[in-house]
């Protein structure tokens, strides 16, 4: 009896995992596309930071960052300027969240 409550919960585990998964697909090219032009967050796979303004991406995930700069443990180690960054180093991307006058991240 005890076996089949935790089969039920495993099968229910499985069917939540799959759930999650597949509620939020998104395409990785137009996501891209839609960040070209605003202030993004490259982490490397090496664990590199560069924050910049995203000029282009290419057909291979290359990315093209203008001012950017490189960050170390979240804070600003040196002013880069254009940067190209091939795509099998990136971990991920994401939009940078601005910043109000006092330095703080806006919500």
């Amino acid at each position: 009896m005890s076996r089949d409550i935790s089969i039920i919960a495993v099968r229910k585990t499985y069917k939540e995992i799959a759930k999650m998964a597949a509620a939020m697909p998104i395409n990785p090219k137009p996501f891209l596309n839609s960040l070209t032009g605003k202030a993004v967050l490259v982490k490397l796979k090496w664990g590199h930071e560069y924050k910049g303004l995203l000029v282009s991406a290419d057909g291979y995930m290359n990315l093209q960052l203008a001012n950017t700069e490189e960050l170390i443990d979240g804070s600003c180690t040196g002013n880069l300027g254009e940067v190209l960054i091939r795509c099998n180093n990136v971990l991920y991307v994401r939009g940078a969240e601005e910043e109000d006058e006092e330095g703080e991240m806006k919500e």
